[in-house]
């Protein structure tokens, strides 16, 4: 463990599994889209419409284009950057005594890559500002998905099967809802003649599935306040993340510009800083589906 508090070395591959397995639990996208390692230079995913149904020929036949239009999406990993100050004991503690501000660490940094992977690829924003990141651009759901369905309150439950018909119309298959607390709340209350719809949702839970749907509901999906849910085909959705997580201990100054903390040195402190690389990308925009507060302007 010494070489772990170097400047320029890699978080230990047990912590990083660690924090990649929080972040599938915090996560909504996590929980809904597959995902595979990327590496820092990205990866490139053909995606293929085949314009016609498959043809049988008989023998001697001859064979037929079926025709298709193939469009590459690349994957590139954006650097998400977290940093804590932390006792200068660190430096001088035992290995097991490291290891566990390392594990402490890790687990508050993977709840912050997680709202942070669901805040840039929902809405395009960067998370520590709340606003669009010219970095990610238009590489998100609210960037790419064109249907739509507008919310009402009284009807949440038809708002999703709208939804799905849109998808169901591309011969996509929905298989993912992601909902913020508004949408399943919304759910909760809804009643028929006095009885409760939808039980499950009542008293703040969240169930796994809602009919065919797995389910995952977060308050990073409303963000922004434009959408309340995204229901989707999410085979149409890949993530990842490079296994690499370079952690940085500085000594010396005041590197997050914390005026009110000071000096490191002062204070006997160091800064553990964590850079996760975490990539995505919307294969099959027509596969989604947002619930959205109100109808886009002009239409």
């Amino acid at each position: 463990m010494a070489n772990v508090i170097t400047k320029g070395t890699n978080l230990p591959t047990q912590i990083v599994e660690e924090m990649f397995n929080m972040v599938r639990g915090e996560s909504a996208i996590a929980k809904l889209s597959p995902n595979r390692p990327i590496p820092f230079n990205g990866i490139t995913e053909m995606t293929f419409n085949l314009d016609h149904e498959a043809s049988i020929v008989g023998e001697n036949g001859a064979k037929v284009n079926g025709g298709a239009t193939v469009t590459p999406v690349t994957i590139r990993p954006y650097k998400f950057e977290y940093g804590v100050r932390v006792s200068d004991e660190f430096m001088y503690g035992t290995e097991e005594y490291r290891m566990d501000v390392l594990r402490t660490f890790a687990e508050g940094a993977s709840r912050k890559f997680a709202r942070g992977l669901d805040i840039g690829a929902f809405h395009g924003f960067n998370p520590f500002t709340g606003t669009a990141s010219t970095v990610v651009g238009d590489n998100s759901l609210d960037g790419k998905v064109t249907n739509y369905v507008v919310y009402n309150a009284s009807t949440p439950d038809a708002n999703i099967d709208s939804a799905i018909a849109q998808i169901d119309a591309v011969g996509a298959a929905a298989n993912g809802l992601a909902l913020d607390p508004t949408m399943r709340n919304a759910l909760a209350s809804l009643k028929a003649n006095g009885v409760a719809q939808y039980p499950e949702f009542k008293f703040g839970a969240t169930p796994e599935t809602l009919g065919a749907l797995r389910v995952a509901s977060n308050q990073t999906v409303g963000v922004g306040n434009v959408a309340h849910a995204y229901v989707g085909d999410f085979t149409g959705f890949r993530w990842g993340y490079a296994k690499e997580i370079p952690v940085e201990v500085i000594e010396y100054g005041n590197p997050d510009n914390d005026a009110e903390a000071g000096d490191l040195k002062g204070h006997n402190q160091i800064y553990l800083r964590a850079e996760a690389y975490i990539g995505w990308g919307v294969l099959a925009p027509s596969f989604f589906s947002k619930i959205l507060l109100t109808a886009p302007a002009g239409e």
